[in-house]
């Protein structure tokens, strides 16, 4: 699984985890940086609305707490803490209703929302908002986590040019690589990296292939030869005929192999995700029993206080820590690999990996970086004894 080699790249294999998770690495440059602004718009504006329900439950509790002010009634304190709950209330309670809409209703946001409620309806405003709020700062950490696992891919991955010199009308342009069709002749100067997958139209040359293979050592190719996206031209310039369109390259290939990596789930995840859909149900149903049961056999029954206690016991019972945390686990792990330049194809392979003992390779070095340094200098003879006087 280190970086995958053109044969991986080729095969059929190339062909998330719940909610952010899933959402990987992009599939072409264009998008990536399109995404990449709107991600970056949508955590700024999860942090803001954050920070204003802080800001706004922070000064409600100093009220209640420590000014008390004769003015303050149950109403007041309602609209306020009611404007505190909305920046990081609202998205959640959406999310739950557009899936339960669909046939979801069991799920995380659907627990989080009936349990703010519920502690507004007893007056526990300031409760409710708190939930809501260390709810919105989780999700800000997870996203968090999750973008840098994507920066790690995309920095190893995305090393596709961002333009081609295109032979059209007798003379070579300079255009976007997604342009380029096949049966295109395409420029490739001396320490370029190669835009698109082809084949040697001129006198063949010596290229990196290590952005795809590992391999450290030059690889000589010539003329009929087949060169793969992501290699650098290191000897002569040459001329390739273009055999796959930007998106099918080698190295696009092997982007969507990452992208899809999340899909081939480990048994955990699996797992996870069957008990969830059993577990959040009976939760929800012993809430209930919990709030009404009571009332059966307990005197001086009060059904705010058993709603409360209710309530408590959804939220400590949301299972965000077991749908959540191991799929962003796993896709940590893969985010991990990749800033260390090893290439996981799925959540699987993590797992696969523990049980590793023994590793066998050949005598190519794909292993090794390549890059040499002197580590020190040993001489033969007295140095001193090679200059004539004075300068001994």
């Amino acid at each position: 699984m280190k970086q995958q080699s053109e044969n991986c790249a080729n095969d059929d294999c190339c062909s998330t985890a719940d909610r952010s998770v899933e959402k990987v690495v992009e599939k072409s440059a264009a998008v990536n940086g399109k995404e990449s602004e709107s991600a970056q718009r949508w955590v700024m504006n999860e942090k803001v609305l954050a920070i204003v329900s802080l800001v706004l439950l922070g000064i409600g509790l100093i009220v209640d707490t420590w000014i008390k002010p004769s003015w303050l009634n149950d109403t007041l304190r309602l609209i306020w803490y009611g404007v505190a709950y909305v920046p990081v209330g609202f998205p959640v309670a959406a999310k739950g209703i557009k899936l339960a809409l669909k046939g979801e209703v069991f799920t995380e946001f659907f627990l989080m929302t009936i349990a703010t409620v519920g502690a507004f309806y007893i007056g526990e405003y300031p409760e409710g908002v708190a939930v809501m709020l260390f709810y919105a700062i989780g999700e800000l950490f997870q996203g968090a986590a999750v973008n840098r696992a994507k920066q790690s891919i995309k920095a190893l991955l995305d090393v596709r040019p961002d333009t081609a010199n295109v032979l059209r009308n007798g003379s070579y342009a300079e255009v976007d690589p997604t342009t380029v069709k096949v049966n295109e002749t395409v420029l490739i100067k001396v320490g370029e990296r190669v835009p698109l997958d082809g084949t040697i139209l001129t006198e063949g040359s010596s290229f990196n292939t290590a952005a795809l293979t590992g391999e450290s050592k030059p690889t000589s190719l010539e003329k009929g030869e087949t060169v793969l996206a992501g290699m650098i031209n290191e000897a002569k310039v040459v001329e390739l005929k273009v055999t796959r369109l930007f998106n099918d390259s080698s190295l696009a290939r092997i982007l969507t192999l990452v992208q899809n990596a999340q899909g081939r789930k480990a048994k955990t995840e699996l797992f996870i995700r069957r008990f969830a859909k059993v577990y959040t149900p009976i939760v929800v149903f012993l809430a209930i029993g919990l709030t009404l049961l009571p009332y059966f056999f307990v005197e001086d029954y009060n059904f705010n206080q058993w709603l409360y206690r209710a309530l408590i016991f959804l939220v400590i019972s949301c299972p965000c820590a077991l749908v959540v945390a191991i799929p962003l686990g796993y896709f940590g792990g893969i985010g991990a690999g990749s800033r260390n330049g090893i290439l996981f194809k799925g959540s699987s392979y993590l797992d696969r990996m523990t049980r590793v003992d023994t590793v066998v390779m050949d005598k190519t070095g794909t292993l090794t970086k390549g890059v040499f340094k002197v580590q020190k200098v040993v001489s033969k003879v007295n140095i001193s004894d090679l200059f004539d006087p004075p300068f001994r």
